[in-house]
């Protein structure tokens, strides 16, 4: 998994409350065994038009927010069923951190096991950050997990709380299997000390 220190990165806006998992990822794209692949599946409906081409008033195919690498949406993003495609297809795409008012909880579960850090300001804030993001040609925010910051060239300034251990874990880019593999040589000892029975 890839660590997130700090991200400095172009914003994109979805100005839609409850975003939910089937728009994220449609079903017909989860056949896949495969972790990755998944990113040019994202909104597939919201990015394309029926014959395959883009949808030029979709926020992710608009000039400005070519190469985003922060979402920032309105509350509940995240909602439906828990397919942990979801958050394969947003990482795959190139989205490292989703800022939004709250998320559904699965989901939210979903992002810190592969690398995407969610992020809950209030709504005011995320509020303000839309203004921002509109009155701009371009808006980049920096997502400092060390810090636990998200900030702007121009005054935006706000903190936000993640659980101790799910920081350590982003930071050190260590999954579910990583954090197994920390225990290897005391796995092995165990291992080597009760003999398989025949």
């Amino acid at each position: 998994m890839q660590p997130f220190t700090k991200v400095t990165g172009v914003v994109a806006a979805m100005d839609r409350a409850n975003v939910d998992t089937d728009q994220i990822i449609p079903k017909q794209f989860l056949k896949r065994i495969e972790r990755s692949g998944f990113g040019q599946y994202l909104f597939f409906d919201w990015r394309f038009n029926e014959d395959g081409t883009p949808n030029p008033t979709f926020e992710l195919n608009l000039a400005r927010n070519r190469d985003a690498s922060i979402l920032i949406a309105r509350r509940n993003f995240g909602s439906g069923s828990s397919r942990e495609h979801a958050v394969w297809a947003i990482a795959d795409y190139g989205l490292r951190s989703i800022i939004a008012p709250s998320f559904a909880d699965i989901f939210y579960n979903n992002c810190f096991k592969n690398g995407t850090l969610p992020i809950q300001l209030s709504e005011q804030q995320i509020e303000e950050l839309f203004q921002r993001h509109a009155a701009q040609a371009q808006f980049k925010l920096t997502v400092d997990l060390e810090q636990c910051l998200v900030s702007d060239d121009n005054g935006f300034v706000a903190s936000f709380d993640v659980e101790p251990f799910r920081r350590h874990c982003l930071i050190n880019g260590l999954d579910d299997i990583s954090l197994t593999l920390e225990n290897e040589s005391k796995i092995s000892e165990y291992e080597a000390s009760h003999p398989a029975l025949s």
